[in-house]
C-alpha cells in the first residue's frame, strides 16, 4: 500500500515540488537511521529536480560564451543570454534600460553595487538593524550609514523609515531587505519604497530571502538575490538595476571579458552589462537560476504562498506554544515566511542545535545568522554584555558566544516535517538528557557527542569554522 498523502492525513496540500535529496536517510546515536529533515533552507538549499536535469542536460554543450566561434561556444552563449533575460523578466514590470548583471551571490551583487554607486565619503546610505551582514558591511566602506531601529519584536514601521529619510542630508539611497533571515517578518516593502521614492531616494531590495517566496517587488530601483537560496545551488546570483549606473567608470571586477581595447596604459571598458562580468562567467549557474525561475513560475505563486503560510502557522505557533522555549520576533499571529528562530531556556543555542541533528536527524541552524544587530536586540542584550562576549572571543573562546537557533522550511517540507522538528525541540526543552555526552570546542562554539557511534566518530568530525559564525 502506497505511504498516505500529506493530504490524507493532516488535510493539507502536499509540498508542491521534491528537491534532489529528499527522503536521503542520515545516521543518529541510536543506530538507526532516520529521513534527513532540512529545515535549514534560509542559509541554502538543495535544488530542485527539474534543476538538477537542466543542468546535467547541459553539461555536454557547456563552453565559454561570448567568444567562441565553436558550435557549444554559440550554444553556452545563448544559454548564458537567455538566463539574463529570464532574471530580467522575473522581477517583473520593469524599464527597458534595466540591466542583469550575474554574479555570485546577493553578498557579491551588493558590494557590486556599493562600488559602482560611486559613493562620497559624506554620503549617506539608509538602510535598517534587520539587515544581513551583506547589506550593511559593503556600505561601511564607501559611506556614512543612517540606520532605522525596530522595537524589541525585531520590525518598524513606515513612519520609522520615513522619519529617517527626511533627516538631513537626504540619502543617496535606501538599502532594505525584502524578508528578514531572522525573524522572516516582512516590512511593508511597497510602502517603504513608495516612501522614499517621493523623497527622490533609490531603493535596492536585498530579495535573498524573498526570492524563493514571494514575488519580487517592481518598484525597486536595485534587485539583488541568490541562487543558492532557491533551489539552484551552483553559484549564480543576480543583481538588477539601471544601465546608467554601470555606462561609465571602471568596474567592480578588471579583467577579460570586460573591454573592447586594452593597451598597456590604456583601457576602453565595453558596454554593460558585459562590462560588469569580467572573467569566465559561471554559465552552469545561469542555466541552473534559470530553471529554477521556470519552475517557481509553473509552480506559481498562490501555491508557493499558500504552502509557505500553513508551514508558518504550525512551526511559529508550535514553538510558542512549547514551555522554556523562547520564539524571537513577531508574535506568531504575525504573516512571516515559514521561518522562526528561538531559544531554549538552560539549553546553548549549540547544543539545541547539535542535539537536534545526532538524536533526531534534524538540520538547523544556530548562531547569529550573519546579522549580529538584529539578534542582540532580539535577545535583549546590553551593551556590556556584548562587550564582555567580544572579549572572550578575542581571546580565541567562542563558548558563550550568544545566538539562537533557526528553523526555516522550503518548498518541499511537509508539515509531518514540522510536527517531527516540534516534538523533538520539546524533548529538549523538557530537560530531558540525551543519550550521550556532548562536548563544546572553545575555538568554534559547538558541540559534539561522545562516543563512537556511526557517523559520529571523532574521524566524523568536520574541521573549520563554527556554525555561530558569521
Amino acid at each position: 500500500m502506497p505511504p498516505a498523502t500529506n493530504t490524507e492525513v493532516h488535510g493539507v496540500p502536499d509540498p508542491p515540488a521534491h528537491l534532489v535529496g529528499d527522503g536521503m536517510a542520515v545516521p543518529c546515536l541510536d543506530g538507526s537511521e532516520r529521513p534527513y529533515v532540512n529545515l535549514d533552507f534560509a542559509a541554502s538549499t538543495s535544488a530542485l529536480t527539474t534543476v538538477a536535469d537542466a543542468v546535467t542536460a547541459f553539461i555536454p554543450s557547456y563552453a565559454s560564451v561570448h567568444r567562441g566561434a565553436g558550435f557549444r561556444s554559440r550554444v553556452s552563449t545563448t544559454a548564458y543570454e537567455s538566463a539574463r533575460a529570464t532574471a530580467l523578466a522575473f522581477c517583473g514590470a520593469r524599464s527597458t534600460d534595466d540591466i542583469a548583471i550575474l554574479c555570485r551571490n546577493t553578498t557579491e551583487a551588493i558590494n557590486h553595487l556599493a562600488y559602482r554607486l560611486r559613493l562620497d565619503p559624506g554620503d549617506v546610505v539608509l538602510t535598517t538593524v534587520v539587515e544581513h551582514h551583506a547589506n550593511l558591511l559593503p556600505w561601511a566602506r564607501q559611506c556614512r550609514r543612517r540606520f532605522v531601529e525596530c522595537g524589541r519584536e525585531g520590525v518598524f514601521d513606515l513612519d520609522d523609515v520615513t522619519a529617517a529619510l527626511d533627516q538631513t542630508p537626504t540619502p543617496r539611497l535606501l538599502a532594505v531587505t525584502g524578508a528578514s533571515n531572522v525573524s522572516g517578518w516582512l516590512p511593508p516593502i511597497d510602502d517603504i519604497m513608495a516612501a522614499a521614492h517621493a523623497r527622490g531616494v533609490p531603493v535596492l531590495v536585498d530579495a535573498a530571502q524573498l526570492a524563493p517566496h514571494r514575488p519580487l517587488p517592481r518598484l525597486a530601483d536595485y534587485l539583488a538575490w541568490s541562487g543558492h537560496k532557491m533551489y539552484a545551488p551552483f553559484g549564480a546570483g543576480i543583481l538588477v538595476g539601471p544601465r546608467a549606473t554601470f555606462a561609465d567608470g571602471d568596474p567592480f571586477l578588471a579583467g577579460g571579458g570586460a573591454v573592447d581595447l586594452v593597451d598597456l596604459d590604456e583601457v576602453d571598458w565595453t558596454d554593460p552589462p558585459d562590462r560588469e562580468e569580467a572573467g569566465s562567467p559561471n554559465v552552469v549557474g545561469a542555466v541552473a537560476l534559470q530553471s529554477a525561475i521556470a519552475e517557481l513560475e509553473q509552480i506559481g505563486w498562490p501555491a508557493v504562498t499558500s504552502h509557505d503560510d500553513t508551514l508558518a502557522r504550525r512551526l511559529r505557533a508550535g514553538l510558542a506554544a512549547i514551555d522554556g522555549v523562547a520564539l524571537l520576533g513577531p508574535d506568531p499571529s504575525v504573516d512571516t515566511l515559514p521561518l522562526a528562530t528561538f531559544t531554549v531556556d538552560g539549553v546553548s543555542h549549540a547544543l539545541v542545535a547539535a542535539r537536534l541533528s545526532a538524536e533526531h536527524g534534524i538540520g538547523v541552524r544556530h548562531g547569529c545568522f550573519c546579522a549580529h544587530p538584529y539578534l542582540m536586540r532580539l535577545l535583549g542584550l546590553s551593551a556590556e554584555e556584548i562587550s564582555a562576549y567580544r572579549q572572550a572571543v578575542r581571546t580565541g573562546d567562542r563558548r558563550q558566544v550568544p545566538g539562537a537557533v533557526r528553523a526555516s522550511a522550503g518548498i518541499n517540507t511537509a508539515i509531518a516535517d514540522i510536527d517531527r522538528f516540534l516534538a523533538a525541540v520539546a524533548v529538549i526543552a523538557s530537560g530531558q538528557p540525551g543519550s550521550v555526552a556532548y562536548e563544546q570546542d572553545p575555538d568554534t562554539g559547538d558541540y559534539w557527542p561522545q562516543g563512537d557511534h556511526p557517523g559520529w566518530t571523532n574521524a566524523d568530525r568536520a574541521v573549520g569554522a563554527s556554525c555561530a559564525r558569521g
